[in-house]
């Protein structure tokens, strides 16, 4: 039976967005030529491979940098370059993000991830550090201060995620839509900038090399099934009981136009945690590392001194 003119030419239009829109991945290989600065740096951690930058001197205070969600270990980039005149800096992609490959083992909870802190520090001889974590790597980061308080120097939580928000309920497993799963196999990059835009305030900032690099690394082997995974496991639990038993002095950093994680939540994050204090930054929004680097890190390294 022959379909209808019309119904045929509609398919035919299906199919032709379909490929035009088509993302795949892409080679690693390629990838690795662009954002890995030496095959050294991709180390075996935990039963997972991850790429770790480890700079400054190896005796000096360390610090561990945590990135959020679909972001990697560059967006500490130019913190990093200061920090690390006197202090030993280690920033790396967390398992299915940037260019560490997908956790063999397949789970991507906040338990997974404070246990590859620690196996990740303990592989490069650190003891104790302060710790530093910007939105997701800001509620891996107070997880981590909450369970071992003893590893934890300082601790520094930027624009940190935890809180319940919309599709995000207490003790729910949240409900990943249809369309969001759709990036394993439609993400156009004007999608990926469209994304990006609410995070930053000053506009300006969001460059297209940067918009470029989020764009080829969400788009590496494995990366795009390992986020929805995360988010898939993603449950939240009233995090007021663990961030009381936090005992290392905490830095909330929170740009005031933040359009991610709102800036209300700072005041829920001084309230809970025993020794912290706010800081806010006027007219930035959830990434300060990357929109206002020099003006947050002098926070930052003040606080840290």
């Amino acid at each position: 039976m022959k379909l209808p003119f019309a119904v045929a030419c509609l398919v035919l239009i299906l199919v032709l967005v379909a490929f035009l829109l088509w993302t795949p991945d892409r080679d690693r290989a390629a990838l690795e030529a662009l954002y890995l600065r030496s095959p050294s740096d991709m180390i075996e951690v935990a039963g997972t491979r991850l790429d770790v930058r480890d700079d400054g001197p190896k005796d000096a205070p360390a610090i561990v940098l945590l990135h959020g969600f679909g972001s990697s270990l560059h967006t500490w980039q130019t913190w990093a370059a200061t920090l690390e005149a006197d202090h030993r800096v280690v920033r790396f992609d967390l398992p299915g993000c940037g260019l560490s490959p997908p956790d063999p083992s397949g789970d991507y909870r906040d338990e997974r991830s404070v246990a590859v802190v620690i196996a990740l520090m303990d592989r490069l001889g650190i003891a104790k550090a302060s710790v530093i974590g910007n939105s997701m790597g800001g509620r891996i980061a107070w997880t981590f201060a909450a369970e071992h308080p003893e590893r934890v120097d300082r601790l520094v939580l930027i624009s940190p995620d935890g809180f319940a928000s919309p599709g995000f309920e207490y003790g729910r497993k949240p409900d990943i839509p249809s369309t969001v799963k759709l990036m394993r196999y439609v993400l156009p990059k004007p999608l990926v900038k469209m994304s990006l835009a609410p995070a930053y305030a000053d506009r300006s900032a969001m460059t297209d090399a940067l918009t470029t690099r989020y764009y080829d690394l969400m788009r590496a082997p494995g990366v795009r099934d390992a986020m929805i995974a995360r988010m898939e496991q993603s449950i939240r639990y009233d995090p007021v009981p663990r961030l009381r038993t936090i005992r290392a002095p905490t830095l909330v950093l929170w740009g005031e136009e933040d359009r991610m994680i709102p800036f209300a939540n700072a005041a829920d994050y001084v309230a809970a945690i025993p020794d912290a204090r706010l800081v806010s930054l006027p007219g930035v929004g959830h990434l300060p590392q990357e929109e206002a680097p020099v003006r947050s890190l002098d926070i930052v390294a003040g606080f840290l001194r």
